[in-house]
C-alpha cells in the first residue's frame, strides 16, 4: 500500500538525518522532499531539543597536532544504525587540522589549529558550512589561543560567544562578544564576566536559567581566609551581564585539592523537561560522585550517584579515567586511554554500564555530544569542499 505524500512527509520529518539519507537511495518520494527547504525546516523543528545521538571524540589541544585522525564520531548505544555523519566530512575535518569546539542542536562550531586562524559553523550531514568573521583583536594566533568560544542554538538562530581576557579591565574580567547568526554581526556585552580569583574551566560551559555557568579549577593556591580558597561555580547573566557565585556541596569540596580530583558541571535532566537543572560530577581517587542542584536560589544540592570505577565491571585491567561528561542530562559518559563507556543515571538505566566505542585520541580526549539534523548554517552557507 502506497503511503500518501503528506503522511510520509510527516513521518520522515521525525527521523534523524542519517536515517533519512539511508532511505533516500531506496525511496524516490523521500529523495525528492528531503531536499526541499520546507522539509528540512520541519525536521529541524521536530528534533529541536531532542536527545543527542552521537559523540565527537578528539585529542585535547596539546596533543592535537600529533594525532593523525583528529576527529572521530561515534554513535551512542541504541543509535548505531540511525545516526552519524558522512566519513568524508570527518576526514575533511581531520586533514584540515580542525578542532571541534562545541555542538548544539545539529550545528557544530569548529576552528583550525594552524595559521591563518579560521572559525566556522558546519552541519556534517548536509556538508554545509559558514565562516564566522573573527574580531580584529583575536586575529593573531596568540590572542586567539587565549579566547574562549561557546555555541548556543535556539530554534531559529544561533549565537557564538567569545570570552576574551583583556588587560584593560582590572581586576580580572572577560569581555564577552556575541555573534548573532541571523544578523551576521558581533555585539559586545555592556558588562564583562567577573570570574573571581580562580581560573575558570571554560571548556565545559552550561547554558541554564538565562545564564552561562562555569566551574572553577580546584588547585590549592589560596589560603583559607580567602573567599576563593574553595572551588565554586560562577554564573554570567546573558541579559544584564551580572556575575554571581554559586557554592558547591560540602562533600564535593572535601578533598578537592587532591591531585587526582577532577570536577565538571553539566545540564541535568532532559532538554524537554522544565525541571532541568545543573549537575556536578566529581572524580576523585577513581570514584565518581554526582549531585544535581535541587534549588537554584539557595544552592541546595542532592547527591544521586556514587560508584568506584573498579566496581563497574569494565574490561580493561589498567583503569585510568581521563575525561568525562554528562550527555542528554541523564548519561554519564567517560573515557579511558582506549575506550569510551556510558553509565545511566535515570530510573530506567540506573547504573547500567555500556561500552560505546574504542578511540584513538590519546589520553584525556575531549567528548562533545551531537545530534544529526538538517539544520541550516545560515544564509551565507556554502558546500564543504570534501
Amino acid at each position: 500500500m502506497e503511503v500518501p505524500q503528506d503522511i510520509a512527509f510527516e513521518i520522515f520529518s521525525w527521523l534523524p538525518a542519517k536515517s533519512i539519507c539511508k532511505f533516500k537511495s531506496t525511496c524516490n518520494p523521500i529523495s525528492k522532499f528531503s531536499e526541499e527547504t520546507l522539509f528540512r525546516i520541519k525536521q529541524t523543528q521536530n528534533l529541536f531539543g531532542k536527545d543527542d545521538t552521537c559523540l565527537f571524540i578528539q585529542p585535547n589541544e596539546i596533543s592535537q597536532r600529533y594525532v593523525t585522525e583528529r576527529v572521530e564520531l561515534h554513535s551512542l548505544p541504541k543509535h548505531q544504525l540511525s545516526s552519524g555523519a558522512p566519513n568524508n566530512v570527518l576526514s575533511f575535518l581531520s586533514k584540515n587540522t580542525t578542532s571541534v569546539i562545541a555542538s548544539s542542536n545539529g550545528l557544530v562550531l569548529c576552528h583550525n589549529i594552524d595559521d591563518p586562524v579560521k572559525v566556522f559553523i558546519c552541519n556534517p550531514i548536509t556538508k554545509s558550512w559558514s565562516s564566522i568573521p573573527i574580531p580584529e583583536s583575536l586575529q593573531t594566533q596568540n590572542n586567539f589561543a587565549n579566547a574562549k568560544f561557546m555555541l548556543h542554538c535556539s530554534l531559529d538562530d544561533y549565537k557564538v560567544f567569545i570570552f576574551e581576557n583583556t588587560m584593560e579591565w582590572a581586576p580580572t574580567c572577560y569581555r564577552c562578544n556575541v555573534y548573532h547568526g541571523k544578523e551576521g554581526v558581533w555585539k559586545t556585552m555592556e558588562h564583562g564576566f567577573l570570574p573571581g580569583g580562580r581560573n575558570m574551566e571554560f571548556d565545559i560551559p552550561v547554558f541554564f536559567n538565562g545564564s552561562l555557568h562555569f566551574i572553577s579549577d580546584s588547585g590549592q593556591y589560596f589560603m583559607k581566609p580567602s573567599p576563593f580558597y574553595k572551588p565554586y561555580i560562577m554564573s554570567y547573566n546573558l541579559e544584564n551581564g551580572t556575575s554571581t557565585m554559586l557554592r558547591l556541596p560540602r562533600e564535593a569540596i572535601r578533598g578537592c585539592h587532591h591531585i587526582t580530583c577532577k570536577m565538571g558541571i553539566f545540564n541535568w535532566g532532559k532538554a524537554s523537561n522544565s525541571n532541568g537543572s545543573l549537575c556536578l560530577v566529581k572524580l576523585s581517587k577513581s570514584t565518581f560522585t554526582v549531585w544535581f542542584l535541587g534549588d537554584y536560589e539557595s544552592c541546595s544540592w542532592e547527591k544521586v550517584f556514587k560508584m568506584r570505577v573498579k566496581a563497574m565491571g569494565l574490561k580493561e585491567k589498567d583503569l585510568d579515567v581521563t575525561s568525562f561528561t554528562i550527555v542528554n542530562g541523564i548519561l554519564l559518559v567517560f573515557a579511558t586511554n582506549e575506550r569510551v563507556y556510558s553509565c545511566g543515571l535515570d530510573d530506567k538505566r540506573f547504573m547500567m554500564i555500556e561500552e560505546i566505542c574504542q578511540h584513538n585520541c590519546g589520553s584525556n580526549p575531549r567528548i562533545i555530544s551531537y545530534l544529526d539534523t538538517y539544520r541550516s548554517c545560515g544564509i551565507n552557507a556554502e558546500t564543504m569542499p570534501c
